[in-house]
């Protein structure tokens, strides 16, 4: 192990250091979280006791109340619902429904936990062309869990609310549901929810009238409480599970994700904004009015043949601020977001917001990181709005699309095709130098090399610049085209949803090492792709000057491999996005062929010929050696800086 090894060691080491340190908790965040743990404990362990202590006194009071049973029962029932403390009455009750609309979506509100127990999409369909429903009263649950005096736990989940009216419709079209939770005294919660007549926002406000009257003195927090079971919607589970994840947004940053290709679980001291229990392609999101704090979320992969992808869990601390009226709080204002993960929709909540105010919903398309998410939103959305604002085919619109991006970049496919020319032209010159000198002297043969790129000015490395520039793009519409709500159902020829696979074989055989990564099934426009990009590579391949050294064939050989093994990466994802790069190489081979035709390369020839020439006449003095070009002069330097090393090296030895 050399001296620069060693060090490289020694600064990765520091590296890991230096980022665990930076990055420990401070001692007020720990002591934060040991306070937050603990009430959590407290709160649970006194629930748990009242519950075993309600459990007890109704055993025993069948026990010592032998003859008639239902007088015993009764008995019983009163000291069960005597653990519910000043809320005992609320603890039983009929459960009524009540159906809050528009034209976007349908939501019932049970009066049983005052929750939204459905969430129903009406502008999309499932599988069997129903209408999609996010979840229903057994799959999801939300409640509030908080301290009475006398030592009282209540859930408010197994409460039941009495509706302060009917449902009040404005004159804009917005509607208020108002139900309430009342006490044994004049203490009571309401919650509110308001619907506007066309949006997927629930308003949720959750008000208490002389609610510190029979809470324990000093009791300034509730815990939400909210789990869900996402559905399987999609056609294809393994790329729809992929893109199924509960996120969740800091206060003064940015979204984070748990795991999606495993169970996670995490604990978050800092402030949250929202946490959304997201599908590939739907949402169901709670957005705090002011902060969440002390927060458990938990993501857990379900089965595949429970027809269900995720089970969701948050936990979060509701911190309670006392109004100015006594023994009532400040209003609690909640937001709920059932609906598609769109980009406008969701972009459009953040207009006219204050910078530090923005929800920055639309972080929840994942339209990929870096530059890749810059040119998706501030290039391909634009240019896929455009269309569709005129063209109802989104077959038409990928290949619109396709021809305007191929357009740009022609001048860089030009380029490229140039700099590939004026290699190919010069191999024979390469060959000749290949074999003049030795194949055991590869650092005199690379000398040689550049010295002939360098009197006719042509860089090796030309070629790869708009090769490179054009990698945002290709990535971009990677992760454009799956996360396009836009293409969810949407048919062109034989695919009948351009979010999802196209297969024209299946098949139910599972076969190892094949079903888990290619699927029981063959996509045809992924399979039209990969005979596509076979061609491509074989003119491109023809196009190139292909280097007379060791290694050679194995490249070659490794060119035609990697489409095959994309077909199998391509076979689950979307129809939509092998359709586009089936289009694109089919532009690419065709823009091949007229730049061929355009380019005469005996005339290339010549002028290079004569850019030698011209630099030989500017040499500065005879037998000087000629001038080097910046990037030549600079790889020449790495050469001799290599070569130095390596003499120093044998000499150790």
């Amino acid at each position: 192990m050399d001296k620069n090894t060693i060090i490289g060691f020694l600064l990765i080491i520091g590296i890991l250091i230096g980022f665990s340190l930076l990055n420990r908790p401070s001692e007020e965040e720990i002591a934060r979280q040991k306070a937050y743990n603990d009430s959590i404990s407290a709160v649970y362990e006194a629930q748990l006791e009242a519950e075993a202590k309600a459990a007890a006194l109704r055993q025993a009071a069948v026990a010592q109340l032998p003859g008639d049973s239902a007088a015993n029962d009764s008995i019983a029932n009163e000291q069960q619902l005597s653990a519910y403390g000043d809320f005992r009455s609320a603890a039983t009750g009929e459960e009524q429904k009540f159906i809050v609309e528009n034209d976007l979506v349908r939501l019932t509100i049970s009066s049983k936990g005052g929750k939204v127990i459905s969430a129903q999409l009406k502008q999309y369909l499932s599988q069997d062309s129903s209408e999609i429903e996010l979840f229903n009263e057994e799959e999801a649950d939300y409640s509030f869990t908080m301290a009475l005096r006398n030592n009282h736990i209540v859930n408010t989940s197994d409460l039941y609310f009495t509706p302060a009216g009917n449902i009040v419709k404005d004159e804009e079209g917005n509607q208020t549901l108002t139900l309430r939770l009342q006490s044994e005294t004049e203490a009571f919660m309401e919650f509110v929810y308001t619907l506007p007549a066309d949006d997927y926002m629930l308003g949720f406000t959750v008000r208490g009238n002389k609610m510190n009257t029979i809470m324990p003195l000093g009791s300034n927090y509730m815990i939400f409480n909210w789990d869900a079971r996402i559905r399987q919607q999609e056609k294809g589970r393994q790329f729809e599970e992929r893109y199924s994840t509960l996120s969740y947004k800091y206060v003064a940053d940015d979204m984070e994700n748990l795991d999606a290709a495993k169970d996670d679980a995490k604990k978050i001291a800092n402030k949250l904004k929202w946490i959304a229990f997201k599908d590939q392609f739907f949402s169901s999101v709670l957005i705090a009015g002011k902060e969440f704090s002390n927060t458990t979320l938990e993501s857990k992969v379900e089965p595949k043949e429970s027809g269900y992808l995720k089970s969701y869990k948050a936990e979060m601390q509701v911190d309670l601020a006392a109004a100015s009226t006594a023994g009532n709080w400040e209003d609690l204002d909640f937001r709920f977001y059932f609906g598609p993960n769109k980009y406008k929709i969701l972009s459009d909540y953040d207009k006219g917001v204050p910078a530090d105010e923005k929800l920055k919903l639309r972080n929840l398309v994942p339209l990929g990181w870096g530059i890749f998410g810059w040119v998706n939103r501030f290039a391909i959305i634009p240019m896929f709005n455009l269309f569709s604002g005129f063209i109802d085919n989104f077959g038409i619109i990928i290949l619109l699309m396709t021809v305007v991006i191929k357009l740009v970049l022609y001048p860089l496919t030009y380029k490229s095709y140039v700099s590939s020319a004026k290699m190919r032209v010069l191999k024979p010159e390469i060959d000749e130098i290949n074999a003049r000198i030795p194949a055991d002297k590869p650092a005199e043969r690379q000398k040689a090399t550049m010295e002939l790129y360098n009197k006719v000015g042509v860089s090796p490395f030309s070629g790869c610049l708009p090769t490179l520039l054009q990698m945002p793009i290709l990535f971009a519409m990677f992760s454009f085209f799956p996360a396009s709500i836009e293409l969810r159902g949407e048919s062109f020829l034989w695919a009948k949803d351009l979010s999802a696979y196209d297969a024209i074989v299946s098949w139910d055989v599972y076969i190892p090492l094949i079903t888990p990564y290619f699927g029981n099934h063959i996509s045809l426009f992924t399979l039209l792709m990969t005979v596509a990009t076979l061609i491509s590579t074989k003119l491109n391949m023809a196009n190139t000057a292909t280097p007379d050294q060791p290694g050679a064939g194995m490249m070659k050989w490794m060119m035609y491999l990697m489409p095959v093994m994309f077909m199998f990466i391509f076979n689950n994802y979307a129809s939509g996005l092998s359709y586009y790069y089936f289009v694109s190489t089919l532009i690419s081979i065709g823009q091949t062929y007229a730049i061929r035709a355009t380019v005469d390369e005996k005339k290339l020839l010549a002028e290079l010929h004569a850019k030698r020439a011209a630099n030989a006449k500017k040499q500065p003095a005879q037998g000087a050696a000629p001038k080097k070009l910046g990037f030549m002069a600079r790889l020449e330097k790495m050469q001799k800086e290599q070569e130095k090393m390596m003499r120093e090296r044998n000499k150790k030895k």
